[in-house]
């Protein structure tokens, strides 16, 4: 799902010299117009000469691309599970634990998609401090009436990605667990069985603190999660006052 922390981990994948993956290429609604086109997006990215193409001068070891659930993955899942059964790709899942987390990245990025609070350039991941701090300074409203069954909505995708795609080779990520704990790290190069390295990125985290302080109607949310399944939202905490960096 969209704000997963896909884009930053996408860059530490990438800084791996045996590894090129290719961003979001089902972002293009026309690759994903049907089976057909999918199948054929998907077949130009693993049948290209790696050797000649690539930017890097190392062997590519794992060869892919970032693809979020809304993009036709869930709506042809048969068909893309078959391929990839007989293709052998592996799958990378990663989910946010906390969606609540989640939604508010949600809201202030598409805000910023229209503000362009970045000298009139709308930034999705940013580089600097600064840039963080300018973006974060936006707080989100809530559809608080919403929230539960917005919630609920998430939750049931992400369980249903994973029952249609248990037949394939895959692993199951968590952001926050990943920002907690490196050696996650470890797991996924083992599971594209990759030569151990040292991982890194220079994307900086926007959002960091308690959420109180990212909401403009903090009360309201409360209210809505107080008593449900997803009060853990309120107050969970990722340690996530971290930069990511070089």
């Amino acid at each position: 799902m969209q704000r997963s922390g896909s884009g930053w981990f996408e860059t530490l994948l990438n800084s791996h010299e045996n590894v090129s993956s290719n961003g979001e290429i089902f972002s293009v609604k026309e690759r994903r117009s049907n089976v057909s086109t999918i199948i054929n997006t998907m077949d130009k990215v693993y049948n290209l000469d790696w050797f000649t193409s690539a930017s890097k001068n190392e062997c590519s070891a794992a060869v892919g691309f970032k693809w979020m659930l809304n993009q036709g993955l869930m709506k042809h899942h048969k068909e893309i599970v078959e391929y990839f059964n007989e293709r052998g790709v592996s799958a990378i899942f990663l989910f946010r634990r906390n969606l609540l987390r989640r939604m508010i990245s949600v809201l202030a990025n598409s805000y910023d998609s229209q503000a362009k609070l970045l000298n009139g350039t709308h930034k999705s991941h940013v580089h600097s401090p600064h840039e963080a701090k300018i973006l974060a300074n936006y707080k989100p409203k809530v559809n608080a009436t919403l929230l539960v069954s917005n919630l609920k909505e998430a939750v049931e995708t992400t369980a249903k990605a994973l029952e249609y795609f248990k037949s394939t080779r895959h692993i199951v990520l968590y952001y926050e667990d990943i920002v907690r704990n490196r050696t996650k790290l470890v797991d996924v190069q083992e599971f594209l069985r990759l030569p151990y390295r040292d991982l890194t990125s220079r994307q900086v985290k926007i959002h960091s603190g308690h959420l109180s302080k990212q909401i403009e109607n903090w009360d309201d949310v409360q209210k809505a999660l107080e008593g449900t399944s997803y009060e853990s939202f309120l107050t969970k905490t990722t340690n996530c006052s971290f930069e990511r960096r070089r």
